[in-house]
């Protein structure tokens, strides 16, 4: 319910307060749709692409942004409880899931959720062009320090971040397939 009504305050306080834009209030970045699948995954735990896309984008991708978060409001304005408040509880709400529930990822996992967020951000990538937004940083970097900082200038770092979030998916889905003949 925290995950639902965070969502809900996030993509209502533009509105409310009058400075909703097409580039900057739309619930399009990763972490955006991972705290929405991260509430669908705790109310419906059968739904296991849910659960796999929840443990996988909670803990390689909302997990850094709560590291090294890029924040435009400060304690204690509304927006920063949000922003922790989402954050937190999709890290959260991922371990629950997965460690908690013991829903462990099917195999391929990491095939299918590599495959959704190339989609996705094909997708957001072809909107920020047609609309001048930046979600999920594809168009240019975030103002403050982050891991994107450091994996070179736009565009070559969607490429590294790329290769960077397929690795965090192998390492943190190898927990679960153990190879035959091994403890």
């Amino acid at each position: 319910m925290v995950l639902g009504a965070d969502a809900v305050v996030f993509m209502g306080t533009p509105l409310v307060g009058g400075h909703w834009a097409v580039t900057q209030s739309l619930p399009l970045s990763l972490c955006d749709v991972a705290l929405v699948v991260a509430a669908v995954a705790c109310w419906w735990p059968q739904l296991h692409l849910a659960v796999e896309l929840s443990y996988f984008w909670g803990l390689a991708g909302t997990l850094q942004a709560v590291i090294t978060p890029d924040l435009t409001a400060g304690f204690p304005r509304l927006e920063f409880f949000e922003f922790v408040v989402g954050h937190l509880g999709i890290v959260i709400a991922a371990l629950y899931l997965v460690v908690g529930l013991r829903l462990r990822p099917r195999p391929r996992s990491v095939v299918r959720v590599f495959a959704i967020t190339v989609g996705y951000a094909a997708f957001v990538g072809l909107f920020d062009w047609l609309t001048g937004a930046n979600y999920m940083f594809l168009a240019a970097a975030p103002r403050s320090a982050s891991l994107l900082s450091v994996l070179g200038p736009w565009p070559w770092y969607i490429a590294s971040a790329a290769g960077i979030a397929l690795v965090l998916l192998v390492v943190l889905d190898a927990p679960f397939h153990r190879r035959p003949g091994r403890p």
